[in-house]
Parts: C-alpha cells; structure tokens; sequence
C-alpha cells in the first residue's frame, strides 16, 4: 500500500504503485518528488529541532527512473540560524534523476496579517469524481482518487487525494504527504491527448505561503503550449482552508 520502502537510511525501493504515466516501465516522478521533500525534512530534524518550514520546493528532473531501488541524499548549501538552502539527490545505479534545493524558513506568528488576493476553487465535495486512468495507464494514476471540475482543454480546477503511504510504515509531514501529489498537475486538465502530443515537464517549483493541511490537495491549473515547443503548466495549490502557493512546470511539447 506504500509507493516506497526503506532499505536503509538513504536507500529506497520503488513499488508498483509508482509506474507511469508515460512509460509504465519508469516511475511517475510525483511520488519521487514527494520523498525527496520527506528526506529534506528528515535531515532537518536530525540536525536542528527548530521547526523550519520549507517556502519552497524546486525541482530539477535530469531523466527518467525505473521502479527500482534508489538513493537520496541531502546537502546543506547555505546553512543558516533563520533559514537554510539544501539540496537533495535523488539517483539510480550512480546517475542523478532529480535534484532538488529547498529553502528552509523559520516560522513565526503573523496570523493577523494572514490574506492573499487568490481565488478559492469549490471543495473537493462540491466537484463530480473523475477517473484519470480514462487518460493515463500506470499505477500511481491508479492511486489517485480525483475530483474535477473542467472549463476547457488545459484549463480546470480539481481536488486529489491517495490513501497509498508515501514510505511503509514510516510517518511522513503534511508537506511531504502533499509533495507526493504535486506533480500530477500537468496531467489533470491535458490541453492535448498524451496519445498525440507528448509533453512531460522537466522540472517543478512549488512556493508554499502556507504549510498543507489534510488529505485532499486542490489544484487550480492552467496549461499553455508556445508555437515553439516549449509549454507551462501553472496551478494555484489549495488545502480545504483556500490557496497555500502557487506552482510551475516547463514542459517539452512533442507532437507524435
């Protein structure tokens, strides 16, 4: 029920759950992704006990990784009384597949000063379900439970939410349990049929003003194709309480 298990303190192996969605035979990255952030916050913990919040996740995807074992590893770039810069890797047999810097905040109370122009999106109970396995293959899309609520082609609002762990039996964040949804934005609203275009993203930036609250992780999503074979996925992140940040993808458009 776990898209991962540890083998070590810095090796993990990749279950079924993870595959797709482009090639089954390689890791949906999103579940990667997700660890990545749990292995930041892990390290963290082990070196300080202050309760650095992470502002923001930014995501380097070098090449695909197969739904095998892996390794990950944490650096601190820029360390810091009030804030960090880490960066963590993530690699299969020697070769980096993602490489992630987060920034490290120290939290403080400003819930006086707490707004944000965003637009909330309805919740996830005032949206029909939809099931993305109509679009993708794969196990991870298969273990995502989907409520959306579509305006257009690359355009649409929707709620998501998996009752998979993201490590066995090891507990996780709320940050770390959202991170492991994030990057199925760009697959929730398709501008194109993935079965005629291809257009996986390269990287993924998420700024959080807010830490993520709860199950459910809300999406209201944007994609944009250029004439030139570049693309963007753009999405407002939600939990039940409204918006939390805002998220980018660049994408490599290549028609079939």
């Amino acid at each position: 029920m776990a898209y991962f298990e540890r083998l070590s303190a810095t090796t993990f192996r990749a279950t079924e759950h993870v595959s797709g969605a482009w090639d089954e035979a390689t890791q949906h990255i999103a579940p990667a992704l997700g660890l990545m952030a749990h292995v930041v916050e892990t390290d963290r913990d082990a070196r300080r006990d202050d309760g650095l919040v992470v502002g923001r996740l930014s995501y380097d995807i070098l090449g695909t990784i197969p739904v095998e074992e892996m390794d990950a590893t944490v650096t601190v770039l820029r360390p810091g009384r009030t804030i960090e810069l880490v960066e963590a890797r993530l690699s299969h047999a020697g070769r980096d597949g993602v490489v992630l810097r987060a920034w490290l905040m120290q939290p403080g109370d400003t819930g006086a000063l707490a707004a944000t122009p965003l637009p909330r999106i309805p919740g996830p109970e005032e949206m029909p379900a939809w099931d993305p396995t109509t679009e993708w293959p794969g196990g991870f899309i298969a273990s995502a439970e989907v409520r959306r609520e579509q305006v257009e082609p690359g355009r649409g609002a929707f709620w998501v939410r998996s009752d998979r762990e993201l490590v066995a039996g090891e507990p996780v964040s709320p940050l770390a349990h959202a991170a492991r949804l994030l990057d199925i934005a760009n697959g929730m609203t398709v501008r194109a049929s993935p079965r005629e275009v291809l257009f996986p993203n390269i990287d993924l930036t998420a700024h959080f003003f807010a830490q993520p609250q709860g199950d459910w992780l809300g999406f209201d999503t944007s994609v944009s194709f250029g004439a030139g074979g570049v693309g963007l996925t753009s999405t407002v992140l939600h939990d039940v309480t409204g918006p939390i940040g805002t998220m980018s993808q660049v994408l490599t458009v290549r028609p079939t």
